[in-house]
């Protein structure tokens, strides 16, 4: 496999809460890098927005796009969204990608996995394809996460079309939860039920683009995109309804106000919001030692807050908010083997950043 060496930019110094930050360029030459996934073997598995699937070393040599990669909309917010390793990788190799698929009805998010080989994915399969499809490029969703019980969720946005979101008869605005092999499994919500998505979770959502599974409670954690204001930190339950577009913490892009959750009791409220936004995408729990201070937080890449937002927690409650600037778009999270956070850029020349503690022998 063909590899491109690193080209290393000089490390910076962030001062937090927690000591001094160190921030490292392991990569760089990637087009709007969206999701990362660590290899057993310490390499990582990194997607590029219009449509690439790229190996990356722990040096920062990058790989040749692998093949296999199915074709994407990439359009707008479209592409090739995240990417997950089976919880039996070692054994199947199978690597799943979120992606905006086109279609002669416009563009939906899909779900594919394929077998990692030495140069691409093989025998790849679509599991999963969001109905309906719907013209324009916003609002996919298209975050992945697979719970202990070995089952996967996928998010899907509202693709800006608002109501649906409140219509069980479709996938917009919902999160779904399936087999790894795209079936429905039988405990789902609205199994069942007449006029319902069974592979629907929860619903009312708008944009969510961040998941993470609880470390300790196995609870699926969801960030999502707010409209003007509003952006959410949810707990998604089974069946439960987070109230979009009929209530939010932010208001419309015109102005129009829009009902607080308070005021709606029969949806379930988030945890937190932020206003002004935070644009928040990929989250991550932090379960290692390397960074003390971090431990058993939750990190959210923040988009136009230019940050990472640490976020301290007792139990389902957030206590406490750092923003750690990074002065440029940050789309994706995700803790490391060597217990380092790694961040993805959201830009043309998109990179990979190792965040660590400075040593204080410098």
């Amino acid at each position: 496999m063909l590899m491109t060496a690193p080209s290393f930019a000089e490390d910076t110094l962030i001062d937090t809460e927690g000591g001094p930050i160190k921030v490292e360029t392991v990569a760089g030459g990637l087009d709007h890098p969206w999701g990362l996934a660590f290899l057993p073997d310490g390499r990582m598995l990194v997607t590029e927005r219009p449509g690439r699937l790229r190996i990356v070393t722990p040096d920062g040599s990058t790989s040749e796009p692998l093949t296999g990669v199915p074709q994407v909309f990439a359009k707008g917010q479209g592409g090739l969204f995240d990417v997950a390793l089976d919880p039996a990788f070692a054994s199947n190799r199978l690597v799943y990608l979120a992606y905006a698929e086109p279609g002669d009805g416009g563009a939906g998010t899909a779900v594919a996995r394929g077998k990692l080989g030495d140069a691409g994915l093989d025998d790849v399969q679509v599991i999963f394809r969001q109905q309906p499809e719907i013209d324009g490029p916003y609002h996919f969703g298209g975050r992945l996460a697979f719970a202990p019980d070995g089952k996967l969720f996928v998010t899907l946005g509202e693709r800006f079309q608002f109501e649906p979101a409140q219509d069980l008869a479709n996938h917009l605005g919902k999160i779904v939860r399936i087999n790894p092999d795209g079936s429905v499994p039988e405990d789902n919500p609205f199994v069942g039920q007449k006029d319902a998505k069974p592979e629907i979770w929860s619903y009312g959502h708008r944009n969510p683009q961040g998941v993470a599974i609880h470390p300790e409670t196995g609870k699926l954690w969801e960030s999502e995109f707010g409209p003007m204001g509003g952006d959410e930190l949810n707990i998604p339950a089974a069946g439960a309804n987070y109230g979009w577009p009929v209530v939010s913490w932010g208001k419309h892009y015109d102005g129009r106000a829009i009902p607080a959750p308070p005021t709606h009791p029969e949806f379930a409220d988030a945890i937190d919001h932020w206003n002004p936004v935070i644009s928040p995408s990929g989250i991550a729990f932090y379960t290692s030692d390397a960074i003390p201070a971090w431990k058993g937080n939750l990190l959210i890449a923040g988009l136009s807050s230019e940050a990472i937002i640490r976020l301290t927690l007792d139990g389902e409650a957030v206590t406490g908010e750092e923003r750690i600037p990074m002065g440029t778009r940050i789309r994706d999270v995700v803790q490391g083997p060597d217990g380092a956070v790694y961040a993805l850029t959201d830009e043309d020349d998109g990179k990979i950043l190792r965040l660590s503690l400075e040593s204080p022998h410098g």
